[in-house]
C-alpha cells in the first residue's frame, strides 16, 4: 500500500491542478479503488489535501 501511496502522491505532486481520483487511476496506472484508499491514507498523514469537492491535490512544502 505504501508504493501505491507514494505512486499517488508522484502523480499529484507532477499535476499542477487538483485532480480528480479517476483521472489520477488514469494517469498513474493504478485502479480507483486503489487510488480512493491511497488518498484516505495520504489525507491521514496529511500529504494530500481537497481544494474542493472530490478534487485532490498534493500538500506544498
Amino acid at each position: 500500500m505504501i508504493q501505491v501511496a507514494e505512486l499517488v502522491l508522484k502523480t499529484l505532486e507532477e499535476n499542477k491542478e487538483p485532480m480528480r481520483p479517476g483521472d489520477i487511476a488514469t494517469k498513474s496506472g493504478l485502479t480507483k479503488d486503489e487510488v480512493d484508499k491511497a488518498i484516505k491514507l495520504l489525507k491521514k498523514e496529511e500529504k494530500v489535501d481537497s481544494p474542493k469537492k472530490c478534487f485532490y491535490q498534493a500538500v506544498k512544502k
